[in-house]
Protein backbone atom coordinates (compact mmCIF):
# COMPACT_ATOMS: atom_id res chain seq x y z
CA UNK A 1 0.00 0.00 0.00
CA UNK A 2 1.62 2.91 -1.11
CA UNK A 3 0.48 6.01 1.55
CA UNK A 4 1.81 9.33 0.95
CA UNK A 5 2.19 11.99 3.12
CA UNK A 6 -1.02 13.99 2.65
CA UNK A 7 -2.82 10.68 2.73
CA UNK A 8 -0.99 9.75 6.29
CA UNK A 9 -2.26 12.96 7.73
CA UNK A 10 -6.09 12.79 6.26
CA UNK A 11 -5.83 9.15 8.38
CA UNK A 12 -4.08 10.41 10.88
CA UNK A 13 -7.01 13.54 11.18
CA UNK A 14 -9.76 11.57 11.15
CA UNK A 15 -8.66 8.67 13.36
CA UNK A 16 -7.60 11.24 16.38
CA UNK A 17 -11.13 13.21 15.19
CA UNK A 18 -12.90 10.04 15.60
CA UNK A 19 -11.09 9.01 19.05
CA UNK A 20 -12.13 12.59 20.32
CA UNK A 21 -15.82 11.94 19.36
CA UNK A 22 -16.11 9.09 21.37
CA UNK A 23 -14.25 10.18 24.07
CA UNK A 24 -16.64 12.66 24.68
CA UNK A 25 -19.25 10.38 24.96
CA UNK A 26 -20.83 10.20 21.16
CA UNK A 27 -23.48 7.56 21.34
CA UNK A 28 -25.07 6.41 18.23
CA UNK A 29 -28.13 4.29 20.08
CA UNK A 30 -31.42 5.68 20.18
CA UNK A 31 -32.50 7.64 23.03
CA UNK A 32 -35.61 8.52 25.26
CA UNK A 33 -36.52 12.07 25.07
CA UNK A 34 -38.91 13.34 27.51
CA UNK A 35 -40.93 17.29 26.84
CA UNK A 36 -41.16 19.36 30.13
CA UNK A 37 -44.51 20.97 30.98
CA UNK A 38 -43.95 24.71 30.41
CA UNK A 39 -44.85 27.00 33.19
CA UNK A 40 -47.24 29.23 30.91
CA UNK A 41 -49.30 26.22 29.39
CA UNK A 42 -52.46 27.34 31.35
CA UNK A 43 -51.22 31.03 31.32
CA UNK A 44 -53.57 34.06 30.36
CA UNK A 45 -51.98 35.78 27.80
CA UNK A 46 -51.80 39.76 27.49
CA UNK A 47 -49.99 42.49 25.27
CA UNK A 48 -48.55 45.11 26.06
CA UNK A 49 -45.65 48.16 26.49
CA UNK A 50 -42.42 48.18 27.91
CA UNK A 51 -42.49 51.12 29.91
CA UNK A 52 -38.72 51.73 30.08
CA UNK A 53 -37.98 53.92 27.24
CA UNK A 54 -39.66 56.01 24.48
CA UNK A 55 -39.12 53.20 22.23
CA UNK A 56 -42.47 51.26 23.27
CA UNK A 57 -41.36 47.78 22.81
CA UNK A 58 -44.18 45.71 22.64
CA UNK A 59 -44.03 42.64 24.93
CA UNK A 60 -46.19 39.41 25.81
CA UNK A 61 -47.27 39.18 29.24
CA UNK A 62 -48.00 35.77 31.03
CA UNK A 63 -50.32 35.86 34.12
CA UNK A 64 -51.31 33.11 36.20
CA UNK A 65 -54.47 32.45 36.51
CA UNK A 66 -54.50 31.39 40.23
CA UNK A 67 -52.89 33.74 42.27
CA UNK A 68 -54.41 37.20 41.07
CA UNK A 69 -53.26 37.61 37.97
CA UNK A 70 -49.62 37.17 38.93
CA UNK A 71 -47.01 37.63 36.02
CA UNK A 72 -45.19 34.23 35.45
CA UNK A 73 -43.51 35.48 32.25
CA UNK A 74 -42.36 38.50 30.12
CA UNK A 75 -41.21 38.09 26.22
CA UNK A 76 -41.26 40.06 23.23
CA UNK A 77 -44.03 39.93 21.33
CA UNK A 78 -42.83 38.54 17.87
CA UNK A 79 -45.94 40.27 16.08
CA UNK A 80 -44.45 44.01 17.21
CA UNK A 81 -43.56 46.11 14.28
CA UNK A 82 -40.85 48.11 16.48
CA UNK A 83 -39.69 45.19 18.16
CA UNK A 84 -40.26 42.26 16.48
CA UNK A 85 -40.01 39.95 19.42
CA UNK A 86 -36.57 41.38 20.75
CA UNK A 87 -36.38 43.02 24.04
CA UNK A 88 -33.30 44.83 25.71
CA UNK A 89 -31.45 43.71 28.91
CA UNK A 90 -33.92 46.14 31.10
CA UNK A 91 -37.02 44.87 29.07
CA UNK A 92 -36.00 41.09 29.16
CA UNK A 93 -35.80 41.96 32.66
CA UNK A 94 -39.28 43.28 33.37
CA UNK A 95 -41.21 40.52 35.10
CA UNK A 96 -38.73 41.57 38.14
CA UNK A 97 -40.63 44.97 38.60
CA UNK A 98 -43.88 43.11 38.63
CA UNK A 99 -42.51 40.38 41.24
CA UNK A 100 -40.24 41.87 43.48
CA UNK A 101 -40.87 41.42 47.52
CA UNK A 102 -39.42 45.12 47.89
CA UNK A 103 -41.36 46.81 45.56
CA UNK A 104 -43.82 49.65 47.54
CA UNK A 105 -47.50 48.73 46.95
CA UNK A 106 -48.89 51.44 49.44
CA UNK A 107 -48.12 55.41 49.34
CA UNK A 108 -45.38 56.66 51.65
CA UNK A 109 -45.39 60.09 53.03
CA UNK A 110 -42.55 62.02 55.19
CA UNK A 111 -43.74 64.98 56.94
CA UNK A 112 -41.72 68.25 57.09
CA UNK A 113 -39.03 67.73 59.17
CA UNK A 114 -39.58 64.32 59.98
CA UNK A 115 -36.82 61.53 59.62
CA UNK A 116 -39.84 58.92 58.96
CA UNK A 117 -41.87 57.66 56.45
CA UNK A 118 -45.32 56.62 56.87
CA UNK A 119 -47.66 54.11 55.18
CA UNK A 120 -50.68 56.05 54.02
CA UNK A 121 -53.81 55.36 52.07
CA UNK A 122 -54.64 56.01 48.03
CA UNK A 123 -57.43 57.69 49.16
CA UNK A 124 -55.19 60.17 51.64
CA UNK A 125 -52.04 60.26 49.19
CA UNK A 126 -54.76 61.54 46.20
CA UNK A 127 -55.73 63.88 48.99
CA UNK A 128 -53.13 65.57 49.38
CA UNK A 129 -51.98 65.74 46.11
CA UNK A 130 -54.89 67.15 45.14
CA UNK A 131 -54.82 69.71 47.86
CA UNK A 132 -51.03 70.89 46.77
CA UNK A 133 -52.05 70.96 43.38
CA UNK A 134 -54.76 73.41 44.09
CA UNK A 135 -52.84 75.68 46.94
CA UNK A 136 -50.10 76.13 44.02
CA UNK A 137 -52.39 76.82 41.38
CA UNK A 138 -54.27 79.41 43.30
CA UNK A 139 -51.19 81.39 44.87
CA UNK A 140 -49.32 81.12 41.11
CA UNK A 141 -52.86 81.79 39.03
CA UNK A 142 -53.07 84.76 35.84
CA UNK A 143 -56.20 85.80 35.18
CA UNK A 144 -55.11 88.29 32.36
CA UNK A 145 -51.65 89.41 31.23
CA UNK A 146 -49.78 92.74 31.31
CA UNK A 147 -51.67 93.95 28.52
CA UNK A 148 -55.25 93.11 30.09
CA UNK A 149 -55.83 90.18 28.51
CA UNK A 150 -57.36 87.12 29.59
CA UNK A 151 -54.59 84.37 29.53
CA UNK A 152 -55.81 81.93 32.70
CA UNK A 153 -53.06 80.24 33.12
CA UNK A 154 -50.78 79.18 36.08
CA UNK A 155 -46.61 79.04 36.07
CA UNK A 156 -46.52 78.07 39.45
CA UNK A 157 -46.70 74.19 38.39
CA UNK A 158 -45.17 72.34 34.99
CA UNK A 159 -45.97 68.65 34.12
CA UNK A 160 -43.03 66.17 32.30
CA UNK A 161 -45.13 63.26 30.91
CA UNK A 162 -43.60 59.58 30.37
CA UNK A 163 -42.26 57.98 27.16
CA UNK A 164 -44.31 54.52 27.83
CA UNK A 165 -47.70 56.50 27.36
CA UNK A 166 -49.51 55.60 24.24
CA UNK A 167 -50.93 59.11 22.22
CA UNK A 168 -54.11 58.56 23.50
CA UNK A 169 -52.91 58.71 26.93
CA UNK A 170 -51.06 61.23 26.60
CA UNK A 171 -53.95 63.52 24.58
CA UNK A 172 -55.66 63.08 28.27
CA UNK A 173 -53.18 63.78 30.18
CA UNK A 174 -52.77 67.09 28.22
CA UNK A 175 -56.22 68.28 28.51
CA UNK A 176 -56.30 67.73 31.68
CA UNK A 177 -53.00 70.00 32.72
CA UNK A 178 -54.21 72.48 29.90
CA UNK A 179 -57.62 72.64 31.96
CA UNK A 180 -55.89 73.66 34.84
CA UNK A 181 -54.15 76.49 33.06
CA UNK A 182 -50.60 74.94 32.50
CA UNK A 183 -48.22 76.46 30.50
CA UNK A 184 -45.05 74.21 30.93
CA UNK A 185 -45.85 70.59 29.61
CA UNK A 186 -43.41 68.42 28.82
CA UNK A 187 -42.70 65.00 27.81
CA UNK A 188 -39.22 62.99 28.16
CA UNK A 189 -39.38 60.77 25.02
CA UNK A 190 -35.91 61.74 24.19
CA UNK A 191 -33.96 60.28 26.41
Amino acid sequence: MNVTRRDFFKITGASAAGVAALGLGLDLKPIKSHAQTLKIRFAKESTSICCYCAVGCGLIVHTGKAGAGKVINIEGDPDHPINEGALCSKGAALSQLANNENRLVTPLYRAPYSTQWQEVSWDQAYWMIAKRIKKSRDASFTHKNAKGQVVNRTNGIANVGSSALDNEECWLIQAMMRSLGLTYVEHQARI
